[in-house]
C-alpha cells in the first residue's frame, strides 16, 4: 500500500505528463503555422509519447489498488519565436520532468517502496534519452542557423518520426 505522500506525488507526475503532452501540442501548432510540418510531426509524436508515459503512471497506480486522480492544469506556453525556441523550451520541460522523477524516486527510496522504485527506473533511463535527444537537436539547430536547406532536410527527417510503444 502506498503512503498518501507517495500516491500524491505519483498522481501529480501522471498529470504533469498529460500537461507535457499539451505543451508539445502547442509546439506542434506553432511549427504547423510556420509551415514546418516535419517539426510539427516531431512534437505530435512527442505528445503521444508523453500521454503514453502518463498512462504508465495511471496503470501503475491502479495496479497497486489505488486511485488515479485526474486534475486540470494551466494552459501550456503558446508563444515561440523560432523552432530553436521550441526545442529549448522542450529541453527545459524535460529537465523539469527529470527533477520530478528524481524527487519521486527519493520518496520511494525513503519509504522502501520497492515496486515504485522498480517502476521509476524505466523513467529515469527514459529521461537520460529525452534530454540527450533534445540537446542534440538544439546543437544541430544552432549549427545550421539560417541555412534553409539544412532546416528543410531536418524538417523532412522529422516528418518520418513515429511512436511505437514498447510492450513493457
Amino acid at each position: 500500500m502506498l503512503s498518501e505522500k507517495l500516491l500524491q506525488h505519483l498522481n501529480e507526475q501522471m498529470n504533469f505528463e498529460f500537461f507535457s503532452a499539451h505543451s508539445y501540442m502547442a509546439m506542434a501548432a506553432y511549427c504547423s503555422a510556420e509551415g514546418l510540418d516535419g517539426f510539427a510531426n516531431f512534437f505530435l509524436v512527442q505528445a503521444e509519447e508523453e500521454r503514453f508515459h502518463a498512462m504508465k503512471f495511471y496503470n501503475f497506480i491502479n495496479a497497486l489498488g489505488e486511485r488515479a486522480i485526474i486534475t486540470g492544469f494551466q494552459s501550456p506556453n503558446n508563444e515561440f519565436t523560432s523552432v530553436l525556441d521550441c526545442f529549448e523550451k522542450a529541453l527545459a520541460q524535460e529537465k523539469e520532468v527529470t527533477k520530478r522523477i528524481y524527487k519521486l524516486s527519493d520518496i520511494a527510496w525513503d519509504e522502501r517502496e520497492h515496486a515504485t522504485i522498480n517502476f521509476l527506473k524505466w523513467f529515469i533511463d527514459e529521461q537520460v534519452e529525452e534530454e540527450d535527444m533534445f540537446d542534440s537537436i538544439i546543437q544541430k539547430l544552432k549549427r545550421i542557423q539560417n541555412d534553409n536547406n539544412a532546416l528543410f532536410m531536418l524538417d523532412n527527417e522529422f516528418s518520418k518520426r513515429t511512436f511505437t510503444p514498447e510492450e513493457k
